[in-house]
């Protein structure tokens, strides 16, 4: 069963989002908070496995209320539910599961729910993180298997896929270089961080090292040569 919380200082929201959400027999317990402070309050006591935070909230926004819940030892998902349109970028920056817009239709509902048990199937499965990326004024996720490398743009990043389309995200280079270190990308440059597996050719020796994705040709940084010759000898790609 997946346990809730939802957060709402509107009565009537609170009251219909409850109502949708005892219409899915997938759904335990509900907890119910009017402001941003008491859901924190209670979600620290109880854990649970999606919190429906509304954005508009005084005191302690949704926005704000999802930062500090990343730092529970069991971070519920967090689905945003508002009227409001304009933040569903900022709402998948904090990693938002999905993000509802009043008035919620059951379907939608739903559908958010089958969005956060699939996620929770993949992080146990160890299976491919999706970052929430913006095409015009939609927003789509882009899984990090399909990144090729990664493009340093300031305190952004543009991921490059197989399908030559480079999406922009709010998340530094030397952020995705850690979190997804393990992952199998290496940092070969300052602006470059590429998937070991993707790299078709290595040039590391001479005066002007690289290395290959197809026929794209990036610059490894001479400081960076060793470690980028370790981890391709280890993955043997041509060199």
């Amino acid at each position: 069963m997946i346990d809730v919380l939802v957060a709402d200082d509107e009565k009537p929201a609170r009251d219909e989002l409850v109502h949708l959400l005892r219409t899915d027999d997938r759904v335990g317990e509900i907890l119910v908070a009017e402001t941003g402070a008491e859901a924190l309050r209670r979600l620290s006591e109880r854990a649970v496995h999606i919190a429906f935070l509304d954005i508009h909230m005084p005191g302690l926004p949704g926005t704000e209320l999802a930062r500090a819940l990343q730092a529970l030892a069991e971070p519920p998902a967090v689905v945003f539910v508002t009227a409001d349109d304009a933040r569903a970028v900022e709402a998948f920056e904090l990693r938002a599961a999905d993000y509802l817009l009043k008035p919620v239709r059951a379907e939608r509902l739903r559908r958010a729910i089958d969005r956060v048990a699939e996620l929770g199937d993949a992080a146990r499965a160890g299976d491919d993180e999706m970052l929430p990326v913006t095409v015009g004024s939609a927003v789509r996720f882009v899984r990090r298997s399909d990144v090729r490398w990664v493009q340093a743009q300031g305190d952004y990043s543009r991921l490059h896929t197989g399908d030559g389309v480079g999406h922009l995200v709010r998340i530094p280079i030397s952020e995705l270089e850690l979190r997804w270190a393990d992952a199998g990308f290496l940092r070969i440059h300052r602006s470059s961080l590429v998937r070991t597996t993707a790299v078709t050719e290595a040039r590391l020796s001479g005066a002007d090292p690289s290395v290959s994705i197809g026929d794209l040709v990036l610059p490894v940084s001479r400081r960076l040569v060793p470690t980028v010759r370790e981890a391709l000898v280890r993955g043997e790609v041509a060199g």
